[in-house]
């Protein structure tokens, strides 16, 4: 199968009738515990933590270049092969990955819909730690930042008032509401949204994403709109991950904060309200 013909949200079914095939790179953002007990054959494994910088207050921020050189030419990343991404929880941190390469320049990707969730519900083939296939062959992959990609807190602070742009929270309620403490100041983003992205699950269906057009009609009803300019975020851009996913997927013009709360609830002049 030509891999450029693949789409962006990828049915579990599918993966398994082009599987092994050298144009592919799969990719499982699981805990290595996880990936060492069951993963899809042929996959490689990148740890969450090695996405996100994980220097306090906005923890969740992106890593510097040679970190991210580093780690995409250790799974070996080319621009000749097709990527596949996938986790365990519905979608967050393969999001936050496809995000990730949103901010490389790398467009040649999917991400598999319920993930190992749904592989494993369906009884497909699986391996584990002893499989030679999961050791990837190495690359030399030099990460290249696209600033304009990246949205700091004065890019939010100057969307706030512009009725074009518009903020998705995707945190659950009450951190939206500032009820749950996760930071030192709570609340949300003067002006903000909240639809969290468990809504954007359907848990009846082994985590796959609920029918797009049903998404759509959410977000509709809260303000945001493909005629907007929409930036997502939620504690550590880890759940925004799938906001994020979903946007493209929709075809929304979606940029994600990833210094997120962790970074606006811990600044002491930041506007929030509650």
């Amino acid at each position: 199968m030509n891999t450029e013909s693949l789409p962006l949200i990828l049915e579990p079914q599918l993966l398994s009738e082009i599987i092994p095939n050298s144009n592919l790179l799969i990719v499982a953002v699981v805990q290595a515990a996880v990936f060492d007990s069951h993963h899809i054959p042929g996959s490689v494994l990148v740890e969450p933590a090695e996405l996100v910088c994980g220097i306090k207050p906005a923890v969740g921020k992106l890593p510097g270049a040679d970190q991210l050189s580093a780690l995409f030419s250790r799974i070996g990343l080319s621009d000749d092969r097709h990527v596949i991404v996938y986790d365990d929880e519905g979608g967050g941190w393969a999001g936050r990955f496809i995000w990730t390469l949103d901010v490389l320049g790398q467009k040649d990707y999917s991400y598999l819909d319920g993930g190992l969730t749904a592989w494993l519900k369906m009884g497909l083939p699986v391996s584990n730690a002893s499989s030679a296939l999961s050791r990837p062959e190495p690359s030399n992959f030099s990460a290249q930042i696209n600033s304009e990609m990246l949205v700091t807190m004065d890019d939010v602070l100057a969307q706030i008032s512009d009725p074009g742009s518009i903020v998705w929270d995707a945190r659950a309620e009450d951190e939206f509401k500032g009820d749950k403490l996760t930071a030192l100041r709570n609340g949300h983003i003067p002006a903000a949204v909240n639809l969290d992205w468990l809504a954007l699950q359907d848990r009846e269906n082994d985590l796959r994403l609920k029918p797009l057009m049903e998404i759509e009609s959410q977000l509709q009803q809260i303000g945001i709109t493909k005629d907007k300019k929409i930036i997502t975020h939620c504690q550590t851009h880890h759940r925004s991950g799938l906001s994020y996913l979903v946007g493209k997927a929709l075809g929304y013009n979606i940029r994600a904060y990833d210094g997120s709360w962790s970074e606006w609830g811990n600044h002491p002049n930041s506007p929030i309200e509650k």
